[in-house]
């Protein structure tokens, strides 16, 4: 049996004409026998493919032969081209959807004037750091508030966000603004939506903004769960959400009992696309599934499929 893997990629380059890019990604992957979702825009590419590791792997060599894709940040997760419903490879604004495309500002080197990147073990030596100098660092989740139900950082901020687009509206709401001289720790997936969001921030005036490097995946991949992390990762395909270690404890709470659980399920609506927690016997209630909420055009589950 042939071993599967998933990857998970972004890079923020200035892409000329994002079209032919989207049609080569196609051609790419079904070169390959891969499935993934993928975006593409003029700030550069990110997304999710799986399948088959030695294709995979292959798959990642090409693309980084396009100039732009050359340090193309890839992280490994297990998987396979199942968790993936087909190819997927869309032309957008933005690779990450913050409804600020004219905002952003992307050179060879990446997006400009964004937060300091911080390795997993950097991030410790600045909370040692800022302790032993009497200040606290602040950890900004830059995910929607549903994906935080099942892990985040301890102690971290989680703004009141259903999708990617409420984040400019929320910085701009003042309920953050005592947090402008602090030390303020960026965290998501892989690293993407903190590329944006640091830079938004520092645009409104936040000083010290640093970001996770390689997102709360790489930071797993370090320390597992005997870090600052505790609990599941949401992810943005069929897994639903992922642990580092067996030891990962379970913060997420049903909905109806409050039981531990790191399960999202579907409204029973089957048009529906709300994400909510359920415990395995819950879950099993139709009527406890119907979210009561089908008829909002907005939904947890409504944002970026491939953001990371």
């Amino acid at each position: 049996m042939s071993l599967s893997r998933i990857a998970l990629f972004y890079a923020f380059t200035p892409l000329a004409d994002p079209e032919a890019i989207r049609l080569w990604q196609i051609s790419l992957l079904e070169q390959w026998g891969l499935k993934g979702r993928i975006i593409v825009s003029k700030h550069g590419i990110n997304g999710t493919a799986g399948g088959e590791i030695t294709a995979l792997k292959q798959y990642v060599k090409a693309t980084r032969q396009y100039p732009g894709f050359k340090k193309l940040d890839v992280k490994w997760s297990d998987g396979s081209a199942d968790d993936f419903p087909r190819i997927s490879v869309k032309n957008r604004n933005e690779i990450v959807s913050f409804g600020a495309p004219e905002e952003l500002v992307v050179d060879e080197n990446g997006v400009v004037g964004g937060g300091e990147h911080l390795r997993p073990e950097e991030v410790h030596e600045l909370v040692e750091q800022k302790k032993e100098a009497g200040e606290e660092v602040v950890f900004f989740d830059g995910r929607n508030a549903f994906e935080a139900q099942i892990g985040r950082f301890k102690n971290a901020i989680v703004p009141d966000v259903a999708t990617t687009h409420d984040f400019i509206k929320e910085l701009d709401s003042g309920k953050y603004d005592d947090l402008k001289d602090k030390p303020i720790v960026t965290y998501c997936t892989g690293g993407i939506r903190c590329e944006v969001l640091s830079a938004l921030m520092k645009n409104r005036g936040f000083k010290e903004v640093y970001q996770l490097k390689g997102g709360i995946v790489r930071y797993g991949e370090t320390f597992g769960d005997k870090g600052l992390w505790e609990g599941s990762l949401y992810v943005f395909d069929r897994r639903m959400h992922m642990e580092f270690t067996p030891e990962a404890v379970t913060i997420g709470e049903c909905v109806h009992c409050g039981k531990g659980t790191n399960k999202f399920e579907n409204c029973s609506n089957l048009s529906c696309r709300n994400l909510r927690l359920f415990c395995a016997d819950c879950a099993a209630d139709p009527v406890k599934r119907d979210c009561g909420q089908c008829s909002r055009e907005d939904s947890a589950a409504e944002s970026v499929t491939a953001s990371v």
